[in-house]
C-alpha cells in the first residue's frame, strides 16, 4: 500500500449506533486541517446504520470510505480499518464522540516538530447525551506527560480519540486485541512498551460522550468483562516493565492492589486460570516481593481449597470495607 505523506487517517468503527455517527463523521470533515481521509468500519451493524454510511460516503466520495465486517468487537473493526489506511497518521474515533475543529493542526505541527514524538495529544472534555460540558479537561488530559508509564498503571488516562499517532507507531505496535473490554488500554500498553514519546498540545481537541445507562450502571463486572481485564492485567505487567516501571513505585504498588484484587473476583466467578494468573502479576508488582500476610495467606488458601471458595471468602470480607486503601490512587471514575 502506498502512504500518503501527511494524510490524517481517521478510523470509526460503528455498530448500531446511527444516531451519533453523523455527528461524528462531521467533526472530521470540519477539521481545519487536510489532507484527511475516513474510513468507517461497520461491525456488522444490524439496524439503519448501514444505509446511513451509505448515504454518508455518497455525500463525500473523495474523503470517506467504508467497508463492512461480520461483528468483532471494537478493536477487530479498528484493526480491519488499519489495515486499509493510508496516511502517514493514524486517528482513532469512536462513532458517539466528537473531535475539534483545530485538533488535526495542532497535533499534527507537533508531531512535525518533534520528530523523537511518536504521538501528540491535548486535552478532551467529557460531554452529556446532549452535548453539553461536565468535565474539562476529563482524566489527565490536561497534564503533560512523556511517556504513557507509569501513569497507565493506574488509569487509562486519555480517551481513543485524544492522542494521534505516527503510522509508524502502530505499525509497530501491530494488530489489536479482539477482547470487548479493556482493547484500548491493552493498545496504549503496547505503545508505551515501545518506549514511545509523547509531545503535549495544551488545547481542547476532542469530545468524550458519557451516556446515561454509563452513569446508572452499578455493580461489579460482568463474567465477560473481568475474563477481558483478568487478560490485560498481565499484559500491562509486562509492557510497563518493557517501558522500565521499576517495582516499588506508587503507581506499581496501586496496579499490584488491583491485580490482587481483580484476581479474588475472578476466583469467584470460576475463572481460575486467570485468578491464578493475576495473583502471581500482584505478587510480583508488590514492592514487598509479594511475601506479605494477605498474599501468603491467600495463596495457601487457593492451593487448598481452589480458587472459587477463595474468591467468595475474600470477596464477602471486602464488602466490609468500601474504602480504597492507602495504596489506591486517584482513578477517572472516582472524579
Amino acid at each position: 500500500m502506498n502512504i500518503h505523506a501527511s494524510l490524517v487517517s481517521t478510523i470509526i468503527p460503528v455498530y448500531n449506533r446511527a444516531v451519533f455517527l453523523e455527528a461524528a463523521v462531521e467533526s472530521v470533515l470540519a477539521q481545519s486541517y487536510r489532507p484527511i481521509e475516513v474510513i468507517l468500519v461497520d461491525d456488522g451493524s444490524t439496524d439503519d446504520t448501514p444505509e446511513l454510511i451509505q448515504s454518508i460516503v455518497s455525500g463525500n466520495p473523495d474523503i470517506v470510505r467504508s467497508i463492512r465486517i461480520a461483528n468483532c468487537g471494537p478493536g477487530g473493526a479498528r484493526e480491519r480499518g488499519r489495515q486499509i489506511a493510508r496516511g502517514e497518521f493514524i486517528q482513532y474515533l469512536d462513532s458517539d464522540d466528537r473531535l475539534l475543529p483545530n485538533k488535526f493542526t495542532a497535533q499534527v505541527e507537533a508531531l512535525q516538530s518533534n520528530p523523537d514524538c511518536g504521538v501528540s495529544y491535548g486535552k478532551t472534555c467529557l460531554i452529556n447525551e446532549t452535548g453539553h460540558v461536565l468535565v474539562a479537561p476529563f482524566k489527565k488530559s490536561g497534564v503533560r506527560f512523556e511517556s504513557l508509564f507509569p501513569e497507565l498503571l493506574v488509569d487509562r488516562w486519555w480517551n481513543t480519540h485524544t492522542p494521534l499517532y505516527r503510522r509508524s507507531v502502530c505499525d509497530q505496535v501491530g494488530a489489536w486485541t479482539t477482547m470487548r473490554m479493556g482493547e484500548d488500554w491493552h493498545y496504549d500498553a503496547r505503545v508505551g512498551a515501545l518506549g514511545t514519546k509523547l509531545v503535549f498540545c495544551n488545547e481542547f481537541v476532542s469530545q468524550h460522550r458519557q451516556h446515561t445507562h454509563e452513569r446508572l450502571t452499578g455493580g461489579g463486572l460482568s463474567v465477560n468483562a473481568l475474563r477481558d481485564f483478568g487478560q490485560l492485567i498481565p499484559t500491562l505487567y509486562f509492557c510497563a516493565k518493557q517501558a522500565g516501571v521499576e517495582v516499588g513505585g506508587p503507581e506499581m504498588q496501586h496496579f499490584s492492589r488491583w491485580a490482587f484484587s481483580l484476581a479474588r473476583q475472578l476466583g469467584r466467578s470460576g475463572q481460575t486460570k486467570l485468578a491464578h494468573e493475576c495473583f502471581e502479576v500482584a505478587r510480583k508488582a508488590d514492592c514487598a516481593g509479594g511475601s506479605g500476610t494477605q498474599y501468603r495467606l491467600v495463596g495457601t488458601m487457593a492451593r487448598l481449597l481452589g480458587w472459587r471458595i477463595v474468591g467468595t471468602i475474600c470477596e464477602s470480607f471486602s464488602k466490609l470495607r468500601r474504602r480504597p486503601g492507602s495504596d489506591t490512587m486517584k482513578q477517572a471514575w472516582m472524579t
